[in-house]
């Protein structure tokens, strides 16, 4: 691979040149982009869409391609770095978001182009990008500071990485779609058209653009697999007060869509997939149009006279808050996912206390997981790509193992396992950190330390209308007081049998954490870690449930988080001298109703070697 990697920037370059591709007036680019997203602005792509990954190297989910003709560098963020290092190919330079040496993409372009302020000049100072791959609000801030220095961003419809990819690329995916009943769903499509339309009403604009796959598959209870570990399927939705058309490739729709006389039938006009943009520019709208935050440019330029909305879109406010029943599907489908851990580690640990002579790597249990993931009722596909890490591949924070090159797990060092399962009434993510034999003194600080923070959370009680962005540092506090930190976000939304990160909420240090605030019946994560290069990873990661709660003497109720995931944390990897006596408590009485919770499926399911497992992990902490 890394031998391709200096002909694919060649190829590449050689593009910049080719003007019968590139727009009017534009003799050749001095520069090109390449973002990581599809044309729906999804974190998770489809092997065809994985551009970024074809021409860096660089797999993560997370990160951007910046590219002249004597440069080439690629932004990512502090989640991976040592990915990105491992993984980038020749001739691409680690652009490190966040850290102050970084420059902003403007800045990297002008100083890689020698560019000094002055007069603009389009036709020799001009950058690339795919429109229909990077949001309109982010080519509007890139083309304002460009101007300022001299250069321009121009859309280039044709995408330069596909011409070099060629006959290589993979198919657009083409797999039937799933229709979800009301035992999962708790409201039908119909219902929520007319909240949407109630919506748009209010919000005085005449037409609804959809075009992320999360929410396009919400609000048409309607389920696939095109993106690899998110059951959403490749369309664009139209919706307007007397119609609503859904564009995906028509034989991917299941019968119960198709048949004559259906609902789906008599409510939706089905249109092709790749007519949207034309048929949106063809409606020539000069009304308003709500298009949410993260639509392309592509859609704006289509919608060039129309009164823009990019406030987050009433759809995705509607999937956040849960209702009755993707509550209860939720709480369900993590003590399912959990009688699947428990055998899991019931099996690891067996193999471990021999020394592992099989040689087990990463990899290997990775799919031994899969496996007991799979004896479970309604089981779809894992929630994303599995993060099995032994010893320093935990620092890694966003790993995940290759058969060819995973290490094999060694009983003397740290494992950290990220996880999670689609399900048809849900959606499961969940980390836990173990140590088969004795963690060292200071692996046993720092898990508990990582543990206070866990605790200190979920157990905040909170005033209505606060965010993740003023929670974040409940969960860092214990290890600030040690000087230790992560660099990542202490909680993200989860999808209920949608995607494992969901918007518009989180729980991070990041300003767009402060945007929206936390709501009774969402369903967020609480996941601080620590990562030590070179030696471990520490994680320790819940599910959980946003609830209200009324505190004593008081009449209004605030906010607080009950736990959907119920499974043990290892007490060999706690320091219990360190832990206040309601911390002790705390852990006390989870590992109780994680065992009241679980027994009895265990038992039902003749889960004998499990539920020994889980009897001896869910005992009171000796202090």
């Amino acid at each position: 691979m890394s031998s391709a990697a200096a002909p694919r920037l060649q190829q590449l370059r050689a593009l910049f040149r080719q003007t019968q591709i590139l727009p009017p007036g534009i003799k050749e680019l001095a520069g090109y982009i390449v973002p990581s997203e599809d044309a729906h602005s999804s974190e998770y792509l489809a092997d065809c869409d994985c551009r970024r990954a074809f021409i860096t190297g660089f797999t993560g989910s997370k990160g951007l391609g910046v590219i002249t003709e004597t440069s080439a560098g690629m932004y990512t963020d502090g989640r991976y770095f040592l990915q990105a290092e491992a993984e980038l190919l020749p001739g691409w330079e680690l652009l490190r978001m966040g850290e102050s040496t970084t420059p902003s993409q403007s800045a990297w372009f002008l100083n890689s182009l020698g560019v000094k302020k002055g007069p603009l000049d389009e036709a020799e100072k001009a950058i690339g990008v795919d429109p229909s791959l990077i949001s309109a609000p982010a080519f509007r801030d890139l083309q304002a500071k460009l101007r300022d220095g001299g250069c321009d961003l121009v859309a280039v419809p044709t995408n330069l990485v596909d011409l070099v990819w060629d006959s290589a690329r993979p198919a657009r995916p083409m797999n039937k779609i799933l229709c979800l009943g009301m035992e999962h769903t708790g409201m039908d499509f119909s219902a929520k058209l007319d909240a949407i339309r109630s919506s748009m009403r209010a919000k005085g604009c005449e037409m609804l653009v959809l075009t992320a796959l999360d929410e396009i598959a919400y609000a048409f209870n309607l389920r696939g697999s095109d993106i690899p570990y998110n059951p959403v399927f490749y369309a664009f939705a139209i919706v307007t007060e007397t119609e609503s058309i859904l564009y995906v490739d028509h034989e991917k729709l299941p019968e119960e869509c198709t048949a004559s006389g259906s609902a789906f039938q008599n409510t939706m006009t089905v249109r092709p997939y790749d007519a949207f943009i034309t048929d949106l520019a063809d409606r020539q709208c000069t009304g308003s149009v709500w298009v949410g935050p993260r639509y392309s440019q592509a859609v704006a330029d289509a919608l060039s006279s129309a009164k823009l909305c990019e406030e987050e879109t009433m759809v995705c406010h509607m999937k956040s808050i849960k209702n009755a029943a993707e509550l209860n599907g939720m709480r369900q489908c993590h003590l399912r996912d959990a009688v699947a851990l428990a055998e899991f580690f019931c099996w690891l640990e067996g193999e471990m206390a021999t020394g592992n002579p099989r040689h087990l790597t990463e990899s290997d249990v990775s799919d031994k997981l899969e496996g007991f993931r799979k004896e479970m009722d309604g089981f779809v596909t894992p929630s994303f790509a599995t993060i099995s890490s032994t010893g320093s591949n935990g620092a890694v924070i966003h790993y995940h193992p290759h058969p060819e090159t995973a290490k094999v797990i060694s009983p003397d060092e740290v494992y950290l396992l990220d996880s999670g399962g689609q399900y048809h009434d849900g959606t499961t993510d969940v980390t836990r950190t173990v140590h088969f034999r004795t963690p060292t003194d200071h692996e046993r600080n720092c898990f508990t330390r990582v543990l206070q923070g866990h605790i200190a959370l979920s157990t905040a009680v909170f005033p209505q209308g606060t965010t993740g962005l003023l929670l974040d540092s409940f969960a860092r506090r214990p290890l600030w007081e040690a000087g230790l930190d992560y660099r990542h976000g202490t909680g993200h939304g989860v999808g209920s049998f949608l995607n494992v990160h969901e918007g518009p909420i989180g729980i991070s240090f990041r300003m767009s954490s402060g945007k929206h605030p936390l709501k009774s019946g969402m369903i967020v994560t609480i996941e601080p870690g620590y990562y030590e290069d070179g030696n471990f990873g520490i994680r320790i990661e819940n599910v959980v449930e946003v609830i209200e709660r009324t505190p004593d003497g008081r009449t209004e109720p605030s906010l607080a988080f009950q736990p959907c995931t119920y499974f043990p944390i290892q007490a060999k990897m706690i320091d219990v001298t360190m832990l206040t006596s309601s911390e002790r408590q705390w852990v006390d009485e989870y590992h109780q109703t994680t065992l009241r919770v679980l027994s009895p499926l265990l038992s039902a399911q003749g889960r004998t070697k499990a539920l020994a497992w889980l009897e001896a992990n869910t005992r009171p902490l000796e202090v």
